[in-house]
C-alpha cells in the first residue's frame, strides 16, 4: 500500500531548471549566473573538477542553501519558496550510502521507503533492488558485508521508492570497479524509464557516453559548455573537458 500518492509528470514542464543561479560565500563567487534545464526522463551530467560548483548546485537544489541571485524550480516548485514541497518530488544518492548493516537489503529500502511515506510489500521491495542492480540472493543479506557497490544500489532503490520526479547523484561511481559502475548506470536508466530526470554531479568521463543524454562542463561557478553526448565518442568528452578547463579562468566554486 502506497502512503502517499505518486506525482505526476507534466511533460512539458522541466523536472530542473536552474535560472541565472549565482551564489556567493562572503567575497567569492561559488556560482555565476547557472543555467541549467531538464526535461522527464533525461540524464544531464555536471562535470568539473573539485571546487568548480558541483556540491553548491546540489544544494541548493535540495533547498539547503539559499541562491543569493536567481531562483531554482524543481517541476516546477521555486525551491525558495517551497522548498520542502520541492524536496519531496527529489530523491538523492550520495557519494557514501549509510545502512543499517544489522539489516538486510529489503529490510533497509523498506524502512527508509516508509520514512519517506511509502509502505513497501516484499514483492516491491524486491522488484525495486532488481531494477537497481542488486542480484536476487543479496536481497536478503545483511547490508554489513555490503560492497560499495551493493550500498549504491541499495540507495538507489531507496530513491526510486520514493516517486520522485528528480533524481540527484553526488559522484555515484566514486570508487566502484568498472562492473559496479556498468551495474550504477543501468540502474540510473531503469530510473529514466520511470520518467525521472536525473541531474549527475561527476568526475567520471567514461560513464558520461553510456549513460548521459547531455553533459555541462562547469569550472569556477560557470558553465563553460553543454553538449549532447550522442554528438561526441568518449575520446572527444575527454577533449573536451580538458580544453574547456585549460581554457578557463582560475576556478572560485566550491
Amino acid at each position: 500500500m502506497t502512503l502517499l500518492q505518486n506525482h505526476r509528470v507534466d511533460a512539458s514542464v522541466p523536472a530542473l531548471r536552474l535560472h541565472e543561479v549565482r551564489k556567493d560565500f562572503g567575497d567569492r563567487q561559488a556560482l555565476r549566473g547557472l543555467s541549467i534545464a531538464l526535461r522527464p526522463g533525461e540524464v544531464y551530467a555536471l562535470l568539473g573538477p573539485n571546487g568548480a560548483g558541483k556540491t553548491t548546485t546540489l544544494n541548493l537544489i535540495l533547498g539547503f542553501l539559499s541562491p543569493d541571485a536567481g531562483h531554482v524550480e524543481v517541476a516546477g516548485l521555486r525551491v525558495d519558496r517551497d522548498p520542502l514541497a520541492a524536496r519531496a518530488r527529489i530523491a538523492y544518492l550520495p557519494e557514501t550510502v549509510m545502512l543499517h548493516p544489522r539489516l538486510s537489503a529489503i529490510e533497509n529500502l523498506s524502512y527508509f521507503a516508509l520514512l519517506g511515506g511509502r509502505r513497501l510489500d516484499p514483492a516491491q521491495a524486491r522488484a525495486l533492488l532488481a531494477d537497481a542492480g542488486l542480484q536476487s540472493e543479496a536481497h536478503e543479506r545483511p547490508a554489513a558485508g555490503f560492497s560499495k557497490g551493493m550500498r549504491q544500489k541499495v540507495g538507489l532503490a531507496i530513491a526510486l521508492a520514493k516517486n520522485a520526479q528528480l533524481l540527484l547523484l553526488d559522484e555515484p561511481t566514486s570508487g566502484l570497479d568498472a562492473s559496479a559502475a556498468n551495474d550504477l548506470s543501468l540502474g540510473v536508466r531503469a530510473a529514466v524509464r520511470r520518467g525521472l530526470a536525473v541531474l549527475m554531479a561527476t568526475h567520471d568521463l567514461y560513464r558520461v557516453k553510456d549513460v548521459a543524454d547531455r553533459l555541462g562542463i562547469l569550472r569556477g561557478g560557470r558553465l563553460l559548455t553543454e553538449r549532447a553526448t550522442a554528438e561526441l565518442s568518449p575520446a572527444q568528452i575527454e577533449a573536451l573537458y580538458l580544453h574547456a578547463l585549460a581554457s578557463a579562468e582560475p576556478e572560485f566554486g566550491a
